[in-house]
């Protein structure tokens, strides 16, 4: 087993502050695991468990510290795009004519962005995919529907003849 890096007293300053600065649990969780072996000298095992992690991801939190800096514990998301059928670019090239149509009131329909993503891709995809690629450039459904497709018309009529305005 490898001697653990040694944790001067600037790191440990600079380790104090990081943990003030973090905006989310897992920043929170990811700096934690450094703070505490340098401010308690707490084992991988002991750390994890006490934030309930996996021994590897406090040796992972800490190795990334010692190796990039502070910079890689901060604002490290999960995922990503890594599926991604067209790049950002290519999704907004696709979009650009809708964005006209909108433009001068036009109503979009997923359905047509979806044939000219599929022509563009080659091969079908989920409507999800679409609606996906619309959020993340900021579109989001807009037309209501103009009622329930369940709506009973008839009985609503009925209801608003029959029922009292109790105020």
């Amino acid at each position: 087993m490898r001697t653990p890096q040694i944790i001067t007293n600037k790191t440990k300053e600079q380790i104090s502050k990081l943990l003030n600065q973090t905006k989310t649990k897992a920043d929170f969780q990811r700096v934690e695991c450094l703070w505490l072996r340098a401010s308690l000298d707490l084992s991988p095992e002991q750390i994890a468990l006490a934030l309930g992690l996996q021994k590897h991801t406090v040796q992972q939190n800490q190795s990334t510290f010692f190796k990039k800096g502070e910079n890689a514990l901060i604002g490290k998301g999960k995922g990503g795009s890594y599926h991604r059928n067209l790049s950002n670019e290519e999704e907004i090239r696709l979009l650009a004519p809708f964005i006209e149509q909108a433009k001068d009131g036009g109503v979009l329909i997923a359905t047509d962005i979806k044939r000219a993503y599929e022509e563009q891709v080659g091969y079908e995809v989920p409507k999800s995919t679409v609606y996906r690629m619309l959020a993340r450039h900021g579109w989001r459904k807009i037309k209501p529907r103009p009622q329930h497709p369940k709506a009973d018309i008839e009985a609503q009529e009925v209801f608003k003849k029959t029922s009292r305005d109790h105020g």
